[in-house]
């Protein structure tokens, strides 16, 4: 059996019974391996550690999670008035780089939800910390509920006519699910807008120039992938980028 591509999924730092542990769910997991048929690798929260140019030279491709935690402030030149806890530094440290190395080295990135807001961070661009306090923008907050509650399709996209989202699509809106608290404010130069909810909040967006897949959804297309056509298609995509990029460089060569 010829050998998968591999993804870097990163992690998140958090303490389980005052032990510190690197971890992700398993719908992240799943999602790389059966939705785009690659295999995942758990980059671990080591922040400055982690050697991003090494790293993206190991990498067929970059799958960007969403957490409970949000983008830290002063990743983007915010005061303390910004913060909106929980955050993750170690990984902020580790995976802003990361994205920047993967992009200019020709690997595949997709992003889902925080990731989408690191991608939009990484390349200057700013957060609304609480995008449910911004006048005229609707709680885009999962709510109460139970887990299917929470993930059920809240809102439309609406997408960028003749842009990748719709190609990947088929059609120019979908329903889709909502559980963030951060949403882009300035979006970051070389970003373009590819989504947008009915409020005007971003939902998906792409690298202008990168010369592979680069796109981040603000979303959880991950959440059964498999039930929803725009979910698998988006996995499928991202897939066959990944698939391309192995193809090219088997052995991890430097680009």
């Amino acid at each position: 059996m010829p050998a998968r591509p591999l993804v870097g999924v990163p992690a998140c730092a958090r303490t389980v019974n005052d032990w510190p542990v690197h971890t992700t769910l398993d719908k992240y997991v799943r999602g790389v391996v059966d939705g785009a048929g690659a295999m995942a690798m758990l980059i671990p929260a080591l922040g400055g550690l982690v050697d991003p140019d090494d790293l993206a030279g190991r990498l067929d491709g970059l799958f960007l999670t969403g957490s409970p935690s949000n983008v830290e402030p002063r990743q983007y030149g915010g005061g303390p008035e910004l913060s909106a806890p929980p955050h993750d530094p170690m990984r902020d440290d580790a995976v802003l780089p990361l994205i920047r190395a993967c992009v200019r080295r020709g690997v595949p990135v997709f992003g889902v939800c925080r990731g989408l807001q690191e991608m939009n961070v990484a390349f200057g661009g700013t957060l609304h910390p609480r995008v449910h306090d911004v006048a005229g923008k609707q709680d885009h907050r999962g709510g109460p509920g139970t887990t299917e509650e929470k993930y059920r399709l809240k809102h439309s996209v609406r997408f960028t006519p003749g842009g990748l989202m719709e190609r990947i699509a088929g059609t120019s809106e979908a329903m889709v699910n909502s559980l963030h608290g951060q949403g882009i404010d300035r979006l970051a130069p070389g970003l373009v807008v590819e989504g947008e909810a009915p409020d005007g909040i971003v939902e998906a967006v792409r690298v202008a120039d990168a010369p592979v897949f680069a796109l981040t959804v603000q979303w959880h297309p991950e959440y059964r992938f498999w039930e929803d056509p725009l979910s698998t298609a988006l996995f499928r995509a991202f897939g066959e980028a990944v698939a391309a990029r192995a193809a090219k460089s088997p052995s991890r060569v430097a680009a």
